[in-house]
Order: structure tokens, then C-alpha cells, then sequence
């Protein structure tokens, strides 16, 4: 592996500085009785650190030349099960689901994952219907900020995660703990999935989304327009939720969107 070169149309990057690792281990508290299921392990370094914890691991990778690397890296080790696939594949797929009946277990999901899957990953795993315990990542630092914000600087990256899961920031991870480093510094963070209703999650997201569809228009005015609600009914709903007529988005804290969306489909 020592010819081997980082695949930019992968968003390969590989944590270098070992020190990083335990706030991993110790965010996702990881012990012998976990199952993991590791995103992008690439070079196996986060995978030693599980598999040292006594954790099961399960580790995806989309990379075949690091798929063998990691097959003989760890060849013999019977608490790791290295599948080469697409993250996005693995979740959505149901014959993967069925042969490695990870997902309708306990499980907590770590890794370093590229940059450009942040947001469709995040998605993917809180929408599951068997959610993991915990999910603990390597994303981009801005991105982390976005998701951890509270009014009036809310957007819709935070409400969709924040309705699934309460974020946390463990650390910073400067870019210089990467090879080849990357031109962003990057960000440990900790999603602990919550219980909620199923039957709201559509109706939830209809309004969420209307409101969020001009950001910088007044909400009364998405929520007309986009679902077509008379703005004296609105005007109502927002007298009763103590909402000022011209309160913007990013000024709603999500237990005011859920609020919003009992009155509105009530």
C-alpha cells in the first residue's frame, strides 16, 4: 500500500494523528458488547481502535484496493467483517440487510466519512427504521456548526437532524490531521437518536420544507403560498403558538415546528 494514492473522486482523506481516535472510541462508548458498523474504514485505523475496544465491526468500503488491504491487514480476525460497497447501497439495499442482519440489531455506526455524503448519509441513517444507538462521524467542520444551532440561526440541515437525533460536537479536528489534508478542518460529532411519533414525520417535513422554501421570506408567506393556507388561518395558528406574524424560519426552535405541524394537520 505504500504506492497507493487517494482517490479525490472518493473524497479519500486518512486520519493521521492517532490521538484523535479515542474521542471516537470514548463519544460512541464503545465496549465487548457493541456491534459497529464502521463507514469508510480505509486504511483500518478507526477499525484497530474498535476492534482493540472488543467491539464487532462490520466495515464498509467502497474502495476494492482497500477492501484487500484490509483483508490482509486484519486477515483472521473474527470480530470484523469487511464488505466492499457504497454506504448508501448498504443501507437501502435489502438483500445486504438480509445477509448481514446488522441493522435489525443493537448497533452504533462510527467512521470517517467524504465530505459530499454528509448530508444524504445523514438522512439515510435517521430515516432508518431501526435506528443505531448512537452515530459518531468525522464531518466538515461548517457542517457540524450548521447542525448544532439553535434560533435565530436555524436552517433546514438542522431541523431534519435535530427531529431525528440531539447533536453534539465532541472536538475540532484540524486539517492537518489528515493525508492528504484536506482544505477544511473537520469536526467530531455525536447524534443520539430520540423515539418519535412516526405518523408526524411526513406531515413534519411537508412543513418544514414549505417554510424553508424562499429562507428569506416571512414564514406566514411559504406556508401560504406553498401550502396553500388562507393567511387568516395562519394568523390564527400563530396567535395560539404565541408566533409573531412576521417571525422568520431561522427564528423557530423545532419544538415550534412540531407545534406548527399538530395545528396545521389538525
Amino acid at each position: 500500500m505504500s504506492t497507493f494514492r487517494p482517490k479525490k473522486r472518493l473524497g479519500q482523506v486518512f486520519l493521521k494523528n492517532k490521538a484523535f481516535l479515542s474521542k471516537i472510541i470514548k463519544a460512541g462508548e464503545i465496549s465487548s458488547k457493541d456491534t459497529v458498523l464502521e463507514i469508510g474504514p480505509g486504511k483500518g485505523v478507526l477499525t484497530e481502535a474498535l476492534l482493540q475496544a472488543g467491539a464487532k465491526v462490520l466495515a464498509i468500503e467502497k474502495d476494492p484496493q482497500l477492501v484487500i488491504f484490509l483483508k490482509e491487514k486484519f486477515q483472521n480476525n473474527k470480530n470484523l467483517t469487511i464488505i466492499e460497497a457504497d454506504i448508501r447501497d448498504f443501507l437501502k439495499n435489502k438483500e445486504f440487510n438480509a445477509q448481514y442482519s446488522v441493522l435489525n440489531t443493537q448497533y452504533k455506526v462510527l467512521g470517517n466519512i467524504p465530505y459530499y455524503l454528509t448530508s444524504h448519509l445523514l438522512q439515510l441513517l435517521l430515516e432508518l427504521k431501526h435506528q443505531p444507538e448512537v452515530i459518531v462521524l468525522m464531518i466538515q467542520k461548517e457542517v457540524a456548526q450548521r447542525i448544532i444551532v439553535q434560533p435565530p440561526k436555524m436552517n433546514l440541515l438542522a431541523v431534519s437532524v435535530q427531529f431525528f437525533a440531539k447533536p453534539e460536537i465532541i472536538t475540532y479536528v484540524p486539517k492537518s490531521a489528515f493525508w492528504p489534508q484536506p482544505k477544511v478542518d473537520s469536526s467530531i460529532i455525536k447524534l443520539s437518536p430520540m423515539s418519535f411519533p412516526r405518523k408526524r414525520e411526513s406531515q413534519f417535513f411537508q412543513v418544514v420544507k414549505a417554510g424553508f422554501s424562499h429562507p428569506r421570506k416571512l414564514l406566514i408567506s411559504n406556508l401560504n403560498q406553498t401550502l396553500k393556507i388562507p393567511k387568516n388561518q395562519l394568523q390564527e395558528i400563530f396567535s395560539k403558538l404565541n408566533l409573531a406574524s412576521n417571525i422568520r424560519v431561522q427564528n423557530l426552535s423545532l419544538e415550534n415546528w412540531k407545534d406548527l405541524t399538530t395545528h396545521l394537520f389538525a
